[in-house]
This record gives structure tokens, sequence and C-alpha cells, in this order.
């Protein structure tokens, strides 16, 4: 800033010549100085307190609008996630092949304390012990008398129960709104649709996410907006699935099994129709898992169709007779000499009940169920052909199908796959897989000898997938099905009106260490409908079954599982719109006369 000087000389000289005082040049520029000065000083007060009462009104503004949310909005704990994270609460349906609801929500409300503005604290508490027997009295007492702030009572509660808590009084017992998954099938495809419970929590709001199978699997498509609220449809068909799982549920009772499941699969496009594993639970209640130590096959939670891997017996010696057709090693009149002795290094290979079964020819060895037949092709056919025709087949990784539970599902296969594995393998010993693996297999051999991925969804084709064997072996194999519920182990399986093929399997369970039960089975029957041209797949296990027939107790497939499939099969291809063919009886004799 440049400073006027208070005596400018040129103004001096001026005013003495005119004889003026200099004086008063000085005392008015001074003057002008302090005017300036002033001017300056309070320009700059004025600015410092225009800042400073924006300030304060921004401030007493967000605060005004903060105090008014909280006294508007409902207490909530804090939760332990991001601040400012949002509750998202919408959660598509999911519905059968045919648009049946299987799993939608249901709005209901939780139930939460505010101990502070409790009037009667012991008698509220009092109360709703009578209301909810499950709560301890003491524990309620001493939250509603202590110094917490907030207490959660009840995440969900029904209408009845809610007006009986209004009708207490209390100003302290408060509700939150807030939706909740609902099955209201109740227990049917439990195991497929696994369950949903809480995740992110508030008093007006709950996050539903699932916990198990479907719902698990999906959780990320059935939470998103974007999907405009479509449900998830699967390829289980409600009727067909009820019916299943009554007829499994008494035929596990009846053999006095303690474990069974079924898988029914259409063989073109792999959509699993019903998938049963008993026992069961209710997914509205689920329990809770089984704790350290326990054995999980015995949990209603452990899903024996995905999760179980079992021996399966006999079942296999299909997938030999198949393969060596296939190879041109064979053909289903190929004469194989079945009699004994048969060793592979020290071990004997032995016959059900040590028969003798003479030569055969390959149909013969599986409708008899023939040991060391299907040895003897599996040696023809060698180690690494097996393992390549088995593993095309999917019975070296967990199956594909969309349930959370299935990636636990890898089947055990022997570290040192020699001579001896490729003899046991071949009829289903030494080699682990679960029921959906065998499902599978034996759909590539019904639709002519393409493998199809299981599946849970609604498909809208055939879902074809590479071929595994050629269509002359697959009808060769499906031929030889056939004949084992004519003529072989399965007849209890023939199913008037619908011509029916299969085959059964008993392998001994093993034990937890090592060894084998003596007196303890998984009885298996895999079978395909209608023989002729095949449209599904069925495959029944039962686990440790026995009935006394005939004065004997019987633990064989033949005897336990194949009435159980035979039954199931009469009661759902009726549902699956399969019309029974009927044979005409032959023509009654008619004389032609003259007239």
């Amino acid at each position: 800033m440049i400073r006027t000087p208070l005596r400018p000389l040129a103004r001096i000289l001026t005013a003495r010549a005119r004889g003026e005082n200099p004086d008063a040049i000085e005392r008015e520029n001074l003057r002008q100085r302090h005017a300036e000065m002033q001017t300056q000083s309070r320009q700059r007060a004025e600015g410092r307190l225009l800042v400073l009462g924006m300030f304060f009104l921004c401030a007493f503004t967000a605060i005004g609008a903060r105090m008014a949310t909280l006294a508007t909005s409902e207490p909530v704990e804090p939760i332990a996630s991001a601040p400012g994270s949002a509750i998202a609460m919408q959660r598509a349906d999911i519905v059968d092949r045919k648009g049946r609801i299987l799993a939608t929500n249901f709005e209901t409300h939780s139930l939460y304390a505010q101990p502070p503005q409790m009037v009667d604290p012991e008698g509220a508490a009092q109360r709703l012990v009578e209301i909810f027997p499950d709560l301890e009295l003491e524990r309620l007492v001493g939250d509603f008398t202590g110094k917490r702030k907030f207490i959660w009572i009840k995440k969900k509660i029904s209408p009845e129960q809610k007006q009986a808590v209004h009708d207490i009084g209390d100003p302290g017992l408060l509700f939150g709104p807030r939706e909740m998954r609902l099955y209201p099938n109740g227990s049917v495809a439990a195991h497929v649709l696994g369950g949903a419970g809480f995740g992110k929590e508030g008093v007006s709001a709950a996050e539903v996410i699932g916990v198990a199978g479907v719902e698990k699997q999906f959780d990320d498509y059935l939470r998103d907006p974007a999907n405009g609220g479509r449900p998830l449809q699967l390829s289980l068909d409600l009727t067909v699935q009820a019916a299943s799982e009554r007829v499994l549920y008494g035929g596990m009772k009846l053999m006095n099994a303690k474990g069974a499941t079924s898988i029914l699969m259409d063989v073109h496009t792999g959509e699993v129709i019903s998938v049963v594993s008993l026992p069961d639970f209710d997914p509205n209640d689920r329990p809770r898992p089984p704790t350290s130590g326990f054995d999980p096959s015995t949990s209603p939670l452990f899903n024996r169709a995905v999760q179980g891997v079992y021996e399966l017996g006999s079942t296999f010696k299909i997938f030999t007779a198949a393969q060596a057709v296939d190879l041109g090693i064979v053909n289903s009149e190929t004469i194989i000499d079945t009699s004994g002795p048969m060793r592979i290094g020290r071990f004997p290979i032995g016959e059900f009940h040590n028969k003798n079964y003479g030569k055969l020819s390959v149909a013969d060895i599986i409708v008899n169920s023939s040991n060391r037949g299907t040895g003897r092709l599996a040696l023809q056919i060698g180690a690494q052909r097996q393992q390549d025709f088995l593993r095309a087949m999917g019975m070296f990784e967990p199956t594909p199908i969309e349930i959370a539970e299935a990636a636990g599902g890898k089947p055990l296969k022997p570290r040192k796959w020699g001579e001896l594995s490729t003899v046991t393998i071949s009829y289903g010993h030494g080699l682990s897989t679960s029921p959906m693996h065998l499902a599978a297999g034996y759909a590539a051999i019904a639709n002519g000898g393409q493998y199809v991925a299981p599946t849970i969804l609604r498909q809208k084709g055939p879902q074809l997938g590479h071929r595994v064997m050629s269509p002359e072996a697959a009808g060769q194999a499906r031929a030889m099905l056939r004949k084992v519920v004519t003529s072989g182990t399965a007849s209890f399986g023939e199913v008037p009106g619908y011509q029916v093929g299969g085959k059964t399997g008993t392998a001994d369970k093993p034990k937890p260490r090592g060894g084998y039960y003596e007196s303890k089975v998984i009885a298996t029957f895999a079978a395909m409908f209608p023989a002729h041209d095949p449209k599904y797949v069925l495959v029944v296990t039962l686990d440790e079954p026995s009935v006394i027939a005939h004065g004997e107790e019987r633990r064989t497939a033949g005897w336990t599982a194949v009435p159980v499939a035979g039954e199931m099969i009469g009661r759902v291809a009726p549902l699956l719109g399969l019309r029974p063919q009927v044979e005409p009886d032959g023509l009654a004799a008619i004389t032609l006369t003259s007239n």
C-alpha cells in the first residue's frame, strides 16, 4: 500500500506562499488516514463475523436434522457390518417346473425391548415366559433390570404371539417389521431347497440369506434386484416329489432301513424331477448342524443323494458290459467262462453264496450278477481304458448338479489302480460314488450313449453331452437290463403297463476304520423306464435294510430296494404323463360257420 505523506512538500510550499498554516494540511491528511484504517478494520471484522455465522448455521442445521431423524426412528443395536450398509430385503421366489411355489417370503415381526422405557420389567419378563416357554425368566429379568438399553427377544414371531405381547401393555416392548423365508410345503424337497436364515439385521429390516441347498447356491441370483423379482424355476415336479417321498418313507420303514434316497432323472435333459433323502427336516425350522465328532450321515441335514458316497455294488456291472460291447471285445451273446477258482494275486474272486455259474453269455452274466464274469470282462478291457470310460461318465468328480452340498460328494477311488482294482470296480467295489453319479451313468445308457449332466434347473430341451458309448452298445445294455427284471434278480421291479429295466446292487457297508460289516449293506436298484424307449432313470438306495421274507432275513437289493422302486414307478409314471401299455390277450377262439 502506498502511503501519502502527512506533510507533502508541494502543498506546504503553496500554502506558505498563500500565507496559510501548513499544520492544517497535516491534520487533514492524518484524519483521512485514520478514516481509511477504520474502514478496513470494519470490513475485515464484518467478513469474519459472516464466515463464523455461516459455520454455526450449518452446524446447527446438521445437528437439528440428526436429532429429528433420531426422534422419528426406532433404536437399533449396533451390528457387525460396515456403517451405512443397506439391508437388502427382497428375495425372489423358488418354483417347481410348473410354477408352483416351493419357497417364498412372508411378512412377520421381530420383538425387542428398551429396558429404560419399561414400566414393570419383572412383570413383563414373567408374561413373556408364558408366551415363549423357551425363554429363561432369570435371564430376562437380569437383562431388563441391567444397564443395557436394547435387547433382542425374538427375531420372528407369529401374529398370535405379537397380539399376546401387545396385550402385556409395556411401552418398553416393541415390534419391528421384517420378512422371513417360508416353505409352504413343509419338508417336501427339503434337501434341495436347503433353507435360509438372517444376515444383517436391524429393528426395521432383516436380510434373508441362503444357508444350504439351492437357496445358498443361487443366493446372489435370488437377492439381485436386477432380476425384477423373477422366480428361480427348478426342474422338480412338486406332485412327483411329494409322491416319491411318501413311497420312499414307507419303503424305508417297511424294510427297517436307517436311511434312504431316491433320484428320478430325465435321460435327455438331465433334469432331476425328484430327489429324496431320508431322514429329512422342515426348512421352516432347520435343525442345527451336528456337533464335532458326530457321524454326519446320521443327521437329517445330510443329503444322501449327492453327499453320500457309497460302493454301489453290482449296479456297476452294466458299465463293464457296455464298455466291452462298445470296444468290440464281446456282444451280448458272447460266452464267458465264469467258473472258479479265480484269483488276482492272493485275493480270490468269489460269487454271491459261493455259486458257480459255469459258462454264461454276457447278457446272462448281468442277469445272474456274476462277479467272475464281470471281472474277466474287465481284465480284457484293461485298467487304463476302464478309468477313461468311468472318467467320461463323470465318476471321478463331484456331480455338477446345482445344490450347494454336491461339491462335497467327491468319489473315492483307489490310489493304485491295478488288476485287483480293475476287477473289483467292475462289479462296484473299490470305487465309491454318490447315487447321483449312478443316475447320470444310467442316463447315458438310456439315451443312446451320451453323457448328460444332472441339473436341478428347468431346461428348455435336450442337453446331451459328449458320447461315452455307441448307440449299439447302449441298446444291447438296455436289453440286458430289461432281462434282469424279467428273468433275474429284479423281478419285483416289474410294473404292469410300464416296461422296466434295471440292475440290483448289494454292497457290504464299510466300517469307519477299515473293513466291512458282516450284516450291514447298502442296497441299490438303478432302473430305467419304459425299457423299450427310456425317458426316465430311477435310483433307489436303502441304508442297512433288513426284512423277513419266507421265514428268512433278507438284505439284498432284490428283496428291499427293488420292491420300493417298483411301487414308486407305479405311483409316479402316470403323474409324468406316461400311459401304460396294456398287452392285449390272444384272440378268443372263433369258429366260422357257413349259413
